[in-house]
């Protein structure tokens, strides 16, 4: 059975809880195709091209 070994103040229990410490948003980068916005390492969803090629056929 996990029992803690000492108190944990309120103090260091509510940073825990905080989110400051939490990561950022995303970066977002423009598509070299057809300059929508779409993250890094990702398929462009609007014209679905990824390095260059196409890589799932667009509707």
């Amino acid at each position: 059975m996990a029992v803690p070994k000492s108190k944990v103040s309120k103090q260091r229990r509510n940073k825990r809880r905080s989110s400051v410490w939490k990561l950022e948003n995303p970066s977002v980068n423009t598509c070299p195709k057809c300059g929508a916005a779409r993250l890094p390492h990702r398929v462009c969803s609007k014209c679905m091209n990824y390095d260059g090629h196409e890589v799932v056929a667009s509707k």
